[in-house]
């Protein structure tokens, strides 16, 4: 396990450490019968064909769509999305208003904001959100049997696949027709597209709703941060980032594993064996931070690894930064008073899902 901030940068931006889960077999693939006889993390994977998930591949695979996604992310496009990430913000806390003074913030707020985004920026319609959003809550619950997690990824690459299919016919304005119809050489196959847009789903609400939720609940236990930003507005961007730091929803970790022997912060490291990059921890690095257990809205911007660090970078960073940024705003200057509903002990924690969270947050103000 990798914890300090330093080695964790390292680890991640060293191309000795393979992300592709189907050439290498890393050691969190292993099953409990598996743990129980032994193990064999150094044996090579045997996996399905990877397609488009890219997050799972090593350069040259990995560069070739990156790039192609990269183009996709063009600057006219997220600049339209900030405009319809306002209107989107302001119509969901609206709303919540004008049914009382109370709400989930995860109901109404946080979970549909970034789903009505990436819907959107796909060109999926959001009267299929409930359908996609279930699939992806099972498919990514640790707790759930590996057979309804399996079944539930099944069932959300049927609904790209067909997704894909009608961009073919009738494309519209959004990243995935532009995929569809790319100028890629060689073309994306419709494997590959139903990978990439899968994965672009799911991250796209699922990271970002979680934060909006968490990051709120962390304000609402630290009044004197939360009437820091209500006084000054202007910290808003560095909020954010404290927020990000602070409150690391990748709680279990990103894993890699060594292609060949090396060192690493002064432990040796064999070929095949498996790293977790501790991301909650390295964002607390003492020596990379002053005081990184405490919440700081006023903290100087700095570098952090929530959205990892070199090629596999979040590539929807900027967008996630704008839907906190616009979603925190909205939220303070629309709900005087906002506050806890329930005790914080009462609020229910994702510790059972690979993004970390909180399932409900009842919140109500003047």
């Amino acid at each position: 396990m990798v914890t300090g901030y330093r080695e964790a940068r390292e680890a991640l931006g060293d191309t000795r450490f393979s992300s592709d889960r189907f050439r290498h077999r890393d050691a969190l693939q292993l099953t409990p019968e598996e743990v129980a006889a032994g193990g064999c993390p150094h044996a090579a994977a045997q996996a399905p064909a990877k397609h488009g998930l890219f997050i799972f591949m090593d350069p040259p695979e990995h560069t070739r769509l990156r790039r192609m996604l990269i183009g996709q992310f063009t600057v006219r496009r997220m600049r339209a999305l900030e405009a319809r990430v306002t209107e989107l913000a302001v119509d969901l806390v609206e709303g919540m208003r004008a049914r009382g003074n109370s709400a989930d913030l995860v109901a109404d707020f946080a979970l549909p904001l970034p789903s009505l985004v990436i819907c959107e920026l796909l060109g999926v319609d959001y009267a299929d959100r409930d359908r996609f959003q279930r699939d992806a809550a099972i498919s990514l619950n640790i707790q759930a049997p590996e057979q309804e997690r399996t079944a539930a990824s099944g069932r959300l690459r049927e609904f790209m696949r067909g997704l894909v299919a009608g961009k073919r016919t009738a494309p519209g304005d959004d990243l995935l027709s532009g995929l569809v119809h790319g100028d890629a050489d060689p073309a994306l196959t419709d494997d590959e597209l139903v990978d990439i847009a899968t994965t672009l789903l799911t991250a796209g609400h699922e990271t970002t709703a979680n934060m909006l939720a968490l990051g709120t609940f962390a304000l609402l236990e630290h009044p004197e941060q939360l009437a820091a930003l209500r006084a000054d507005p202007a910290l808003i961007d560095g909020a954010v980032e404290e927020l990000l730091r602070y409150l690391s929803v990748l709680h279990l970790g990103i894993s890699r594993v060594a292609t060949e022997d090396l060192e690493l912060g002064g432990v040796r490291i064999r070929a095949g064996e498996t790293i977790l990059v501790s991301v909650p921890e390295a964002n607390r690095d003492a020596e990379q931070w002053d005081d990184p257990g405490e919440l700081d809205v006023t903290r100087g911007r700095g570098a952090h690894l929530s959205f990892g660090h070199g090629v596999h970078q979040c590539l929807g960073q900027q967008l996630a930064r704008v839907e906190m940024r616009i979603g925190y705003a909205e939220l303070l200057d629309r709900l005087p008073g906002l506050r806890l509903d329930v005790p914080a002990a009462e609020v229910p924690l994702r510790t059972d899902m690979v993004i970390y969270g909180v399932h409900r947050l009842p919140i109500s103000w003047d």
